[in-house]
């Protein structure tokens, strides 16, 4: 029996060597075949979002010779699939290779024929539940909704959703984003209807746009897509946003003015983001070696250093992969402990009821 399980060890081991040898030789032909191509076309990456700054630099660090084409860093998720739509037939610059969108537009890229397949060498790591089992779209990262506010002209931090509500929050909060276009935004409303008390999905959209309606009625919304130079200017004092990008644009400010981050006590919603590839994308293997390097365990922690849970934020934490210094930046683990993740039906279902509805239920033309 011993000498039977030393056999069957020493085979294990050859097989695990040979994929080995298999996955370096498909990825040295992967580099060569994007280098060859020498750029890579990204859309609505702004640099303070995830840290994709860094990310970025990391990639031009290691692959010098591919240049970087940033599309329109502040376009929303539809605005980067229209991107492809009208660019399908362009090789050039306008056309993107690759997008990052919420959730609901993986499932959507894909049933339109807009996205192609490609899985990447840590792809087993990847929770099934934020995949497309064919490769078309992968979970790349997620966070929770807050509110990022300014210290200088708010007295009395909001706690919760219905605080916003107060009389003297008026003409202090924003979105940080059209909710009629950006995810963030339209997660954001989802988020204030499940502080309503309502289900997830189209209940709580509709919730949610019955909160904005009440909060512009007040006058306490601000049709402004929030932003830190909006908050630090005093035109939206309050912005509802993710937590990644409350946290570096807190970062950014240093202080002038003063902020907080807050995670509201209720209604507390995470949300995933998605990876994908153009399905008439004009550099293929640059976009597929850029998501090699997203999922890489240098690009997760450079996305987790920027406040976002990586996709693999699991596996690699049982690895003992993630420094401690980057888990205590983190908001408190509890708020993520309690957090809701809408499945891909709710937050199909809360994109329908909150695109179609927000300009006959709140009326405010966000821009």
């Amino acid at each position: 029996m011993m000498t039977k399980k030393i056999v069957f060890s020493a085979s294990i081991a050859a097989l695990l060597a040979s994929t080995a040898m298999v996955r370096a030789d498909a990825m040295a032909d992967l580099e060569a075949a994007a280098k060859a191509e020498g750029q890579l076309t990204t859309i609505a990456l702004p640099h303070d979002w995830c840290g994709y700054g860094a990310v970025i630099d990391g990639f031009k660090a290691k692959y010098p010779e591919i240049t970087v084409n940033e599309l329109n860093p502040d376009a929303g998720s539809a605005d980067e699939v229209e991107a492809i739509k009208a660019n399908k037939d362009n090789a050039g610059p306008q056309a993107p290779d690759v997008i990052d969108v919420g959730l609901a537009y993986g499932p959507s890229s894909k049933a339109e024929g807009l996205v192609q397949p490609y899985k990447v060498a840590t792809w087993d790591e990847i929770p099934d539940n934020i995949k497309d089992a064919d490769g078309y779209w992968y979970g790349d990262y997620y966070g929770v909704m807050s509110f990022l506010v300014n210290k200088d002209l708010v007295a009395n931090t909001p706690a919760d959703w219905a605080d916003l509500q107060k009389p003297e929050y008026a003409g202090q909060v924003a979105l940080a984003g059209d909710p009629r276009a950006s995810n963030q935004a339209i997660l954001a409303v989802h988020a204030a209807g499940l502080g309503s008390g309502a289900a997830a999905g189209e209940a709580a959209g509709i919730a949610g746009l019955d909160f904005f309606a009440a909060l512009n009625k007040a006058g306490n919304f601000v049709p402004v897509i929030g932003k830190s130079g909006t908050l630090a200017q005093g035109a939206t004092p309050i912005v509802v946003m993710w937590d990644y990008n409350a946290l570096a644009a807190k970062d950014t400010l240093a202080g002038n003015p003063p902020v907080e981050v807050v995670v509201p006590a209720t209604g507390i919603q995470a949300g995933v983001y998605v990876q994908a590839i153009s399905a008439f994308a004009p550099h293929p293997n640059a976009a597929k070696l850029w998501m090699e390097y997203l999922y890489s365990d240098e690009g997760q922690l450079l996305w987790l250093k920027g406040y976002c849970h990586p996709a693999r934020f699991n596996a690699m934490s049982a690895a003992g992969k993630i420094p401690q210094e980057l888990l205590d930046a983190l908001p408190p683990a509890a708020s993520y402990a309690a957090a809701y993740f809408p499945t891909l039906e709710e937050v199909d279902a809360n994109k329908k009821a909150v695109t179609e509805g927000w300009d006959s239920v709140v009326g405010a033309n966000v821009e």
